[in-house]
């Protein structure tokens, strides 16, 4: 069996405060239909004999009557819909329309307003008024019930989930999501739940995305080859937006769109945290001697053709290997060198 399609009808109802003073001016006109008929079956009870005054009567008592059921009923139809929110109704199970325009309107009477979120929160709230019956506490639940649906901009936090990269790591990766309802009645009728449906999807969405990216690049990999790649640390921005463009095509056939989504959280796992900070501090102290390395050797290149052009001293070749080596050992040692001053011949 198919699903059935529900296209989306704005409703252009009737002013509320017009209806609502139409109303009052019914339920006053049943009061003076309904007093103009208890003063004519008094005057049928003091007139003796046949007189018409006794079926007007009647007749207006009971067209008072009717007015005083039927206009409160009627009052019914009176709907407020607040800004940026919006109400989807049914007649008779049937999709009726869509009212998005904040107002005071009034509907068909026999219309209702269906919305997920407020038959999640009225199960919630039993739930709730239960486990404290259970526990023998008094049940006294709040909670702030509204049949509108909301087209607020909202936040979505799914928590922080452990996923693996595309290298294996285990690491914590947490999103927040920022979203809100487009479609109304797409929203309500396509499915169940649409705040947990959304909240399922992000779930999936980070997982899947994150698995696609290694945590970091070291410059030591052999995979590497210099070839800078995208990564989870480093090109948080970019998977960002994939995550969004991925969502939103999860949850397009919802009614939802998707703004942003933020990576708020990424570390790795505690099981290899310690492991992946050592070996971070070994790149970073491999890099830094590096980095010292080629300055010594320049500094002492620059020293010795230095001492040659000015003809300061002649130095051989042997001579020259034991300068470069004490000048190495003092510009790359850890420590500050203790020179062995020598007062005689440099021979």
């Amino acid at each position: 069996m198919e699903r059935e399609h529900i296209v989306e009808k704005e409703l252009r109802p009737m002013n509320g405060a017009v209806a609502l003073l139409l109303l009052l001016l019914g339920i006053a006109a049943s009061t003076a239909v309904f007093i103009f008929g208890v003063v004519n079956l008094v005057r049928a009870e003091r007139v003796w004999g046949p007189t018409p005054y006794g079926a007007i009567g009647g007749t207006l008592l009971v067209l008072g009557i009717l007015g005083w059921i039927v206009f409160p009923i009627l009052m019914a139809g009176l709907k407020i819909v607040r800004p940026n929110e919006a109400r989807v109704f049914l007649f008779f199970g049937r999709y009726y329309g869509t009212i998005k325009q904040a107002g005071f309107y009034y509907v068909n009477p026999f219309c209702t307003t269906f919305s997920p979120a407020y038959e999640q929160a009225v199960t919630k709230a039993k739930q709730k008024a239960e486990a404290m019956e259970a526990e023998g506490k008094l049940s006294l639940v709040q909670v702030k019930l509204t049949k509108n649906i909301s087209l607020k901009t909202q936040t979505l936090d799914n928590g922080r989930q452990k996923v693996n990269d595309v290298l294996g790591n285990p690491i914590i990766i947490g999103a927040v999501v920022i979203w809100r309802v487009a479609d109304p009645t797409l929203a309500v009728f396509a499915v169940e739940n649409y705040g947990e449906f959304l909240s399922i999807q992000a779930d999936s969405t980070v997982r899947n995305i994150a698995r696609l990216y290694p945590y970091d690049v070291f410059d030591d990999d052999p995979d590497n080859d210099g070839v800078k790649e995208k990564t989870l640390r480093g090109s948080a921005m970019e998977i960002a937006q994939s995550m969004k463009e991925e969502l939103q095509k999860r949850v397009a056939d919802a009614g939802l769109e998707i703004e942003e989504v933020r990576i708020t959280h990424l570390a790795y796992a505690e099981e290899i945290a310690a492991a992946m900070l050592q070996r971070q501090q070994a790149v970073a102290i491999i890099a830094a001697r590096q980095k010292i390395v080629d300055g010594a050797v320049g500094m002492v290149k620059m020293a010795i053709d230095k001492l040659g052009d000015e003809e300061v001293v002649v130095l051989d070749e042997e001579r020259k290997a034991a300068m470069v080596s004490n000048l190495l050992v003092v510009l790359c040692g850890n420590k500050d060198a203790q020179p062995v001053l020598n007062s005689g011949s440099i021979y």
